[in-house]
């Protein structure tokens, strides 16, 4: 009874999650069947590598939105692959030096007023796609998708949704909200006629997620193994905050050397069969809090729960049908919610935003990368998340401290 129970509470993680996971590859043009077989084999992974300890489930990062599209439009899946894997050496490298220099040097080179506006830009930066998809038009704004006032109809309903569920319930539906927003966006579609689902009732029950082999090009790995810096600044956060609801040490034991190396593991699977690089996921540490059941075992079954669902064609077709505008109205709120958690990080009393030395590290970081500043050398091209988040960690290194401020930002 009690591995019926735990294996019931890993299909709900694997639904708090949900959302999140499957936007990210839509947004990308990635299967979310692949999508979901990555997060699943790349959790498994991570649990066997850290020795079962941590309760974590790794989902599609939302960092790497803008980049893939960008990347997959000049390159090509494959290339991009093979700069997804290459990703994963960012994580090997920090966990290396973590594990030779520990910690410290993480709380120097990533302190509240570096993460806070790189997180900004990440939310920042994907508005305008948000904002278009929930008008009816592609995510570049270039393309007429669907009629106007069906579209944002159908976002509001989404967001509507979604926003209800946040505020109005509690415990784990709480954290259901991007999830309950989908299905509403999608019946509301439906009865306006933006969608039907004859293309589901045509899909196989069963199906290979199209797995693809990757490729290496030297300039698609170039350009996105800057963007690592920020989702691995947010799996340092994650690992922090589960070790305090689990009050357990899990930034020694197994050691966050072990957790990083993990997820560096993770996100190399997922380049090699076509999938997003993958995260700690926060809503599921959150559901970790809510319910108490804060056995890692119960992410395994998370993690089977999603490979699992992978070889579903019914919910592919699903996924695939669903129209851009319902994805729009839930991308507002998520996208802005990622926004206002960086300038939340700004409150921290280390930040100390009245001086001016951390007004200018905010305004650098925040206008290079959301005003598309590119610096291009040889093959290498820095921008975006990626350059933001270089230049607000030179910036705190060479900018000296107010004379009154003795601690280090």
């Amino acid at each position: 009874m009690q591995n019926l129970k735990e294996i019931l509470v890993g299909i709900q993680m694997l639904f708090v999650a949900f959302g999140a996971l499957v936007l990210v590859p839509l947004l990308t043009g990635i299967s979310p069947a692949v999508a979901l077989l990555s997060a699943g084999i790349g959790t498994l992974c991570f649990q066997l590598f850290t020795g079962r300890q941590v309760p974590i489930f790794l989902g599609s990062s939302f960092a790497f939105i803008a980049p893939l599209i960008y990347a997959i439009g000049h390159w090509g899946l494959a290339a991009t692959q093979g700069g997804i894997i290459a990703v994963s050496l960012v994580y090997f490298i920090l966990a290396l030096l973590i594990r030779l220099l520990g910690t410290g040097f993480i709380d120097r080179l990533f302190p509240p007023i570096v993460v806070a506006p790189v997180i900004m830009v990440i939310g920042l930066s994907l508005a305008p796609a948000a904002a278009n998809m929930a008008m009816g038009l592609s995510g570049d704004g270039g393309t007429v998708l669907y009629a106007k006032g069906p579209a944002l109809v159908s976002a509001g309903v989404a967001l509507a949704a979604t926003i209800a569920v946040a505020l109005y319930t509690r415990g784990l539906t709480k954290l259901l909200a991007v999830f309950a927003g989908i299905i509403a966006g999608y019946i509301a579609a439906y009865s306006l006629g933006l969608t039907n689902f004859s293309a589901v009732q045509q899909a196989d029950w069963f199906v290979t997620p199209p797995v693809t082999a990757p490729a290496f090009n030297l300039e698609a790995i170039l350009f996105l193994l800057p963007v690592a810096l920020a989702p691995a600044i947010e799996h340092i956060g994650d690992v922090a905050v589960i070790s305090q609801v689990c009050d357990k040490p899990f930034m020694k034991t197994p050691g966050l050397h072990r957790t990083l190396a993990g997820d560096g593991i993770a996100i190399a699977i997922a380049g090699s069969l076509g999938g997003p690089p993958v995260t700690t996921y926060s809503e599921v540490t959150g559901a970790v809090s809510i319910t108490g059941a804060k056995n890692p075992r119960i992410m395994s079954y998370a993690a089977i729960a999603a490979i699992i669902l992978a070889f579903s064609g019914k919910l592919a077709a699903f996924l695939s049908n669903m129209p851009t505008p319902i994805m729009g109205g839930i991308m507002l709120l998520l996208f802005g919610s990622i926004a206002a958690m960086g300038a939340r990080s700004l409150l921290a009393p280390n930040a100390n935003v009245r001086s001016e030395r951390s007004v200018i590290i905010i305004a650098v970081t925040l206008v290079a990368g959301l005003g598309h500043l590119s610096i291009d050398l040889g093959l290498v091209r820095l921008e975006g998340i990626g350059l933001s988040a270089i230049i607000a960690i030179i910036l705190n290194l060479v900018l000296p401290q107010p004379e009154d401020d003795g601690n280090a930002n």
